[in-house]
């Protein structure tokens, strides 16, 4: 199998520095080994920032440099426009290098050492698949569940808003929901065709990318990963492959303020006016 091409885009707003460092070192380590197993050749990182500060951008343009300066990386930074929104901000450069295949990467991912190489080598032997998920795990170690079943409201109200005590009470529900049932069976399994992906780590083939367009940009945070998702699931098959590795550090919108639920519930009504109601 010849090496393949690898798009990376990232988009940052008042980033935390430290965690994007980390993810940058880390995705460097990545594209390294996977480099040296000879599966990628040319890669393209985009860095957006939609900061809309100068200081901000330079600081991230900064470790951008400090990172991949002597690194066989083309790097491109792109700053200085209005917040866009996470999926419009992917956007501009979804498109841009023609590469094999497009990673969608948050600034507070960490892929493993071999994320890309399994990751690539899994999709190569695969074609009939054009998305891919990873496993993932939190700061401290724990396994987080970022793949779903199509959501019903009630469940998505219960894990972006509810507080973790009535979460507790309806601890099974949302293990179904997190696809737990399939997730964590014994034995487990190479890959797990998924409804729904989330944008932490989202690998794509470029054939795919073009004809779903990418992300939505009416969404302008939240679900526009579910979105996609669900158009790419349209065209593609969707797959879950635990042999590639991501740490994350997420939270619900419910912790981040009342400007993010609102953000939460707008995109979420987009959603189902969209894709379909589900309330139970």
């Amino acid at each position: 199998m010849l090496p393949s091409s690898l798009q990376i885009s990232i988009v940052t707003y008042h980033p935390d520095l430290p965690l994007l460092e980390r993810t940058l070192d880390t995705l460097g380590v990545a594209i390294e080994a996977a480099q040296g197993a000879g599966v990628l050749k040319t890669v393209h990182l985009a860095l957006v920032d939609n900061s809309a500060d100068r200081g901000i951008a330079e600081r991230v343009i900064d470790l951008g440099r400090d990172r991949f300066a002597d690194k066989p990386v083309h790097v491109m930074y792109l700053h200085g426009h209005a917040n866009i929104g996470f999926g419009a901000a992917h956007n501009l450069v979804l498109h841009g290098t023609g590469a094999d295949y497009h990673l969608v990467l948050n600034p507070d991912a960490e892929p493993a050492p071999d994320a890309l190489t399994n990751a690539i080598r899994w999709l190569d032997a695969h074609p009939e698949v054009g998305a891919l998920a990873p496993s993932v795990k939190d700061g401290a170690g724990n396994r987080v569940y970022l793949c779903k079943r199509y959501p019903a409201i009630f469940d998505l109200l219960l894990r972006g808003i509810a507080p973790r005590f009535l979460q507790r009470l309806f601890e099974r529900r949302l293990a179904r929901y997190e696809l737990r049932d399939i997730v964590d069976a014994d034995p487990p399994r190479d890959a797990i065709g998924v409804p729904v992906m989330s944008g932490a780590f989202l690998l794509i083939r470029r054939d795919v990318i073009d004809r779903t367009g990418g992300f939505d940009p009416r969404f302008f945070l939240y679900f526009e990963d579910f979105d996609w998702s669900m158009r790419l699931g349209q065209v593609t098959r969707n797959a879950f492959v635990p042999s590639v590795c991501i740490v994350h550090h997420g939270g619900a919108a419910a912790s981040k303020g009342l400007r993010h639920i609102g953000w939460f519930l707008a995109s979420g009504a987009r959603f189902y006016s969209k894709h379909g109601w589900k309330w139970l």
